[in-house]
């Protein structure tokens, strides 16, 4: 019998009985790391917590077990439920700004998770910070999450989960949003505790070149279901699943400068799922049987699969996915935005130096750079948010005025934000059309079925439901949260669009979806100025690229000169921390 062992677990919803997730079985050894992928809606984060013998509100396990080392975590009390998040297995979350606990000290939120005397548990405590690369001294003990970067607070984060020396630890989308090198880091931390500690993994991403790094073996989900699992160099290299090949295929690399494909149609909601393979809508392959029947998992090669032509498929390679243009390098044509000699600053603390940037019609710049390296700070000057700054910024050869509020209607209207963070860019408050109609009030006047008509068109230029207007943000995934952003600044009719970090937290076929259409926007003459830390979407959207080192760019160019031949060593570290697919079979 396996050391982790999970077979039939179903989750439900209590009001009608419908299945969120449906007899998942998954088996782990000791050590061993498995990647569960999918897209947003497939289930991914409900099965992570069901692990844990968990439920959100309105949710309920019906059936299954979930059993660690011979207990079945389904079977405990709530005292033994308990004890068991603690000695058999734990969690580690997507946020970890929200899951540590703001107003205590982290060594205070250590202590939580161990027992014994004081002393004892110091001494734990500071060889487990340690062990996960942290300061161990009484001043970073005395710290709170507030005083430390993503980085730390997810490292603390994989502390508390790690000090009691579980059996299985949960991580849910836990690198989301780190830069390349951190992500790196953490990565190399979560192989070395496992491996060492001989601690079982299940590691929730939608990032596959992730899952390539880390995880031994792959469990993909689709509409609650596992649709494919197997070894993850096997399975990413000759995928047997049309929807593991169509995520395959959506993915960008570091290597070629490729159109993205992303997957035709929607995840079904929990509601709408198909009476037969939950796929069929949006296959290619699919038959009049898939409609009808619902396939079994069977085996195929060194894994199983939940598809009735998977044997078609055998030994047909990946298709060639098209070449993304390029734009000319030598246009003359004025700039949109032209950003001379910026300087800007926190109080008496500089952030960034002597910035220059040209951005033209048509034309994508990307910023990249570690967390810290003062990209959002730029992104945030340009705007108008952040004020402390000296140099020149002009808009189609006009200077801008350091804050938005001083700036014109017309100049705010022409330089739209896309913000990191869709959790808080929307009101909750507010519905989703008011936010998107929002714009059209203030910018063009327009109220009423007409804006409301333009608000549905927008939504479905971002692949959401039209009906999606009558929602609060609440009631979305952050995914989709992004993609309204996304459509709330398109329908100010700007000329120039600031995202900052706008695909960090889409799976890979919206995130697929967002930057096809951009590239669209590129083409109507849109300029584009990309803050990311993806350097495999820099590669497939980007003309050109500038490299944010402690607020200097250090290198600048176009995309494929960057990228191929990189003359800085932090440019050269940021691509070699860089992850990337397996090259498909």
């Amino acid at each position: 019998m396996a050391t982790i062992e999970v077979s039939g677990l179903t989750v439900a919803l209590e009001s009608d009985g419908a299945t969120i997730i449906e007899d998942v079985s998954l088996a782990l050894e000791a050590g061993e790391v498995m990647g569960i992928v999918g897209e947003s809606g497939s289930g991914k984060s409900t099965l992570a917590l069901a692990l844990l013998g968990y439920t959100r509100p309105g949710g309920k396990i019906t059936s299954g077990s979930v059993t660690i080392e011979g207990t079945d975590l389904l079977g405990l009390d709530e005292v033994g439920l308990r004890q068991a998040r603690r000695g058999l297995v734990s969690y580690v979350a997507q946020d970890p700004a929200t899951a540590l606990n703001p107003a205590m000290r982290i060594v205070d939120q250590l202590l939580e998770a161990v027992e014994g005397s004081r002393a004892d548990s110091l001494r734990q405590i500071r060889e487990t910070l340690i062990s996960v690369g942290l300061p161990s001294d009484d001043a970073f003990l005395k710290k709170h999450a507030s005083e430390l970067s993503g980085g730390q607070q997810q490292r603390i984060g994989i502390a508390m989960a790690v000090i009691a020396k579980p059996r299985l630890i949960v991580l849910d989308e836990p690198t989301t949003g780190l830069d390349v090198s951190t992500q790196m880091k953490v990565l190399e931390l979560v192989k070395r505790l496992c491996d060492e500690h001989r601690i079982a993994a299940i590691y929730v991403t939608h990032d596959l070149a992730v899952v390539a790094e880390v995880a031994d073996a792959v469990t993909v989900m689709y509409g609650g279901q596992v649709v494919e699992t197997g070894p993850s160099r096997d399975l990413l290299r000759s995928p047997s699943h049309p929807y593991t090949r169509a995520l395959l295929r959506a993915v960008p690399s570091t290597e070629r400068r490729q159109m993205l494909v992303p997957i035709p149609g929607r995840a079904p909601s929990i509601s709408d799922r198909n009476p037969g393979c939950v796929f069929a809508k949006r296959c290619a392959f699919a038959t009049e049987i898939c409609h009808e029947s619902v396939p079994q998992l069977e085996r195929a090669g060194v894994g199983e699969v939940r598809c009735f032509h998977h044997r078609e498929l055998e030994g047909e390679g990946m298709p060639v996915v098209a070449l993304a243009p390029v734009r000319d390098a030598e246009d003359n044509t004025p700039p949109l935005l032209r950003v001379t000699d910026l300087h800007a600053s926190y109080a008496s603390h500089t952030v960034l130096n002597g910035i220059d940037l040209e951005v033209r019609p048509g034309e994508c710049i990307a910023i990249v750079g570690e967390s810290g390296s003062g990209k959002s700070t730029l992104s945030r000057c340009l705007i108008g948010l952040h004020t402390e700054w000296e140099g020149e910024v002009e808009l189609d050869g006009a200077p801008l005025a350091r804050s938005a509020a001083k700036r014109t209607s017309e100049a705010r209207r022409r330089l739209q934000y896309i913000f990191q963070n869709p959790f808080g860019s929307l009101n909750p408050r507010l519905t989703v059309g008011a936010s998107l109609t929002s714009p059209l009030v203030h910018f063009e006047g327009l109220r009423g079925e007409a804006a409301r008509a333009r608000a549905v068109e927008a939504l479905e230029r971002v692949e959401i439901p039209g009906r999606t207007t009558e929602l609060y943000p609440a009631e979305l995934s952050g995914g989709q949260r992004q993609r309204v952003a996304i459509a709330r600044a398109l329908l100010a009719n700007p000329g120039v669009l600031i995202c900052d970090e706008v695909t960090s937290a889409l799976d890979v076929s919206v995130q697929a979806s967002v930057v096809e259409l951009l590239r669209g926007l590129l083409t109507d003459g849109l300029g584009i100025i990309f803050v990311t830390h993806n350097l495999a979407v820099v590669r497939s959207i980007a003309d050109s690229v500038a490299v944010l080192n402690q607020g200097t760019i250090v290198e600048h160019g176009q995309v494929e000169r960057v990228m191929d031949n990189p003359q800085d060593i932090y440019t050269q570290g940021l691509l070699a921390d860089t992850l990337d697919l397996p090259v498909a079979s």
